[in-house]
């Protein structure tokens, strides 16, 4: 079929007669003089065009626009789709198809007007469903540890191992010296050793599981001793008494939330004991009239009791951060000189690594808890032990580390070139008519750690509807995630790699424009 003009007849303003048309021998349908048919007629003539399938129909007024829809198999057998056909699934762009003619039919008002926009509307709802769910963005909210969209960016090192281990097989669990079966468990437990100190180590798939393997290899059915002070909620409703219960560990609670002492623990020692408990409170500080007992004391307290010392330190931090000003997060080479018998971290922290459990301890009781059926079901994959692997080989110069894992050198950014970089991106948003200016911002460390220290930043203030720019920008490719403070948007570039600086300037231009 041909269309019956050129967009000016699609006016409703205009009119012409109907006459049959050369080119396929099918009537065009009457177009009357200013009538609401006369624009049916125009859209459905268009929607037709270059069909290789024709519509049967008869020269008739078309009072009805659902009418002048096209048929699913018309658009799916037309030229025009046949692009999208050649690199998409045929069920999966009949489906978009389908869901097209039905919106149509609902509200014909709102329905393609020519068969190129019935292509393009297929085209891009496609593409949506397509899309993954988990999407690389670009993080200007200032949170360098952010949960939710990730925590630690991998350094490049971890990023090759990852991909080599999950290109072929692999020595995951296969002994090359033997020539027989080996032990996934040993892969990091040499680098944690030698980092730390270690007696063991074993690495599971995260920070709870790990705490949660060692009460259940330690305290199971026994009593966990614990300040009431430490009996702490973190985000996503984690809470460490709910998984030290899960463990089949019995809560024993002493001191009061704000002081506890050393006698409180003490007195709480019963032949039912299975173990003491000391978790690094994360997301929150305690200021004022308080008292804690320090992992050191408690340790001497275990000891004499013949009862273990587990120790839970959240964001596993390997390097005093003291030199870019973040003080009071423990290191977990002085946690394990302190003489717990466990030590229990996150790798995806300030670690820097991949989401990973690190257990740390005495010889016998991280073979106990190797030896633990549960520890299987918590075990990690190839992928992670690889990163894992290549992010502590990193930290055999701390110098190197401080520079090649991103959340460390992300911390320890000079404010003087996040300040030139802000400037060379509101030079080129104000160029692409992108209202912008440089500000001073504070950063955070986020995942719990440092949770009373921010850091000073920079940043690019955007002018204008502060929450529809927001929504812009997370639509757009890539998203940009930023933050609202004080009715305005912000992106902070302490969070924003270097690299990615021209990325977030296209994205920004492009969605704001």
């Amino acid at each position: 079929l041909s269309t019956a003009g050129t967009d000016d007849d699609l006016r409703p303003d205009r009119s012409r007669s109907a006459q049959p048309s050369r080119d396929c021998g099918h009537l065009t349908p009457f177009v009357h003089h200013g009538s609401q048919s006369a624009t049916a007629a125009g859209r459905f003539a268009s929607h037709t065009a270059g069909l290789s399938t024709p519509f049967p129909f008869t020269a008739q007024p078309v009072s009805d626009r659902r009418r002048a829809i096209p048929s699913v198999g018309a658009l799916l057998d037309s030229e025009a789709m046949r692009p999208l056909l050649d690199r998409a699934p045929r069920p999966m762009v009949t489906d978009a198809v389908r869901a097209l003619v039905a919106a149509a039919r609902e509200a014909p008002d709102d329905a393609p007007l020519s068969q190129a926009e019935w292509v393009e509307r297929a085209g891009s709802l496609v593409m949506q469903r397509r899309q993954r769910s988990l999407r690389p963005v670009i993080n200007a909210t200032g949170v360098v540890l952010h949960t939710n969209l990730g925590r630690a960016v991998l350094p490049q090192p971890a990023l090759d191992a990852v991909r080599e281990t999950a290109s072929g097989y692999s020595t995951l669990e296969y002994d090359l010296a033997r020539g027989e079966r080996g032990s996934r468990s040993v892969h990091c437990a040499s680098l944690l050793i030698e980092l730390t100190g270690a007696e063991d180590a074993l690495v599971v798939n995260n920070g709870a599981a790990a705490l949660l393997l060692a009460l259940d290899t330690l305290s199971r059915g026994r009593d966990a001793v614990i300040s009431r002070g430490e009996l702490i909620e973190i985000g996503g409703s984690f809470r460490v008494p709910d998984v030290m219960q899960s463990s089949g560990a019995r809560l024993r609670e002493v001191g009061t939330t704000n002081r506890t002492h050393l006698e409180d623990y003490r007195a709480a020692l019963t032949p039912a004991t299975g173990a003491i408990v000391k978790v690094h409170r994360s997301n929150f500080s305690m200021r004022g009239f308080v008292a804690e007992v320090d992992a050191r004391a408690l340790a001497a307290l275990a000891d004499e009791s013949s009862v273990p010392l587990v120790h839970d330190l959240g964001s596993g931090l390997f390097i005093s951060l003291e030199a870019i000003g973040l003080r009071g997060e423990p290191v977990a080479a002085d946690a394990v000189r302190a003489g717990a018998t466990v030590v229990t971290m996150s790798g995806d922290k300030l670690l820097g690594g991949p989401q990973a459990g690190i257990v740390l301890g005495r010889r016998e009781a991280v073979a106990r808890m190797r030896a633990n059926p549960l520890a299987r079901a918590l075990r990690v994959d190839k992928m992670t032990l690889a990163a894992l692997e290549a992010t502590l080989d990193i930290y055999r110069e701390p110098a190197r580390a401080m520079r090649d894992i991103p959340a460390l050198a992300m911390l320890a950014a000079p404010v003087a070139a996040l300040g030139s970089r802000a400037d060379a991106l509101v030079s080129y948003l104000t160029s692409e008519g992108v209202q912008a200016r440089r500000i001073q911002t504070e950063a955070q460390v986020g995942g719990g750690a440092f949770p009373d220290q921010s850091i000073a930043s920079v940043g690019i203030e955007l002018a204008g509807d502060a929450e529809g720019m927001a929504v812009a920008l997370r639509a757009g490719d890539p998203p940009v995630v930023g933050r609202i403070r004080d009715g305005a948007l912000v992106l902070d570039l302490r969070t924003v790699p270097k690299a990615a600086d021209e990325t977030l300037a296209r994205a920004v231009s492009t969605a704001l424009r």
